[in-house]
This record gives structure tokens, sequence and C-alpha cells, in this order.
């Protein structure tokens, strides 16, 4: 059995969390959504730290991040398949 590099909970889902350390650029990831136990290819387009997310889709500011199937902030900043998902691109709605 080959284990996950990215882990998504449901299909709506927009970003999935990495999940081994030492993600590196031009990895062929096999991504697992939860909910169904499917799998997907994406290749990650950055090296990326375990915990962090990575986006399923192209994302542009103003959109919403969802993630297990729930908003957890706003896009600020351009984001492409495959790219880190973090601080410098996403933003909390809270404040």
């Amino acid at each position: 059995m080959t284990i996950p590099h990215l882990l998504v909970h449901d299909h709506a889902d927009n970003v999935g969390v990495v999940v081994v350390e030492g993600l590196k650029a031009g990895t062929d990831m096999l991504c697992c959504v939860t909910h169904d136990n499917s799998t997907f290819r994406l290749t990650a387009r950055g090296d990326v730290p375990i915990g962090h997310k990575i986006a399923l889709k192209d994302l542009a500011p103003g959109d919403t991040a969802i993630k297990y199937g729930e908003d957890i902030g706003k896009i600020v900043g351009a984001i492409g398949k495959g790219e880190h998902v973090h601080t410098h691109n996403l933003k909390t709605k809270r404040w």
C-alpha cells in the first residue's frame, strides 16, 4: 500500500493538507479523499512543510479556502494548482 502525501476531507474542498515530511517541488503526490477513500494525483509546485496546505485548483484573490468542508479563510494572493497555501496568500475572515 502506498502512503498518501496529501489528505483532503471532501470532494468540495479546494485545499489539502500535506502529511509527509520534506515534500519537495515536482513530487507527484498521491492524494486521498478521506470521505470515501478515493485517490487522485497532483504535482507539488513548491517545497511544502508537513501540516501546511496545497491548492487543489487555481485560486484567485477573494476566493474562499475550503478545508474539511469548512470555510477557513479568504485567498489574498493568486495561488496556482499544486502551490503552497499559507499565511502569505490566505487570511482569516475573523478580523
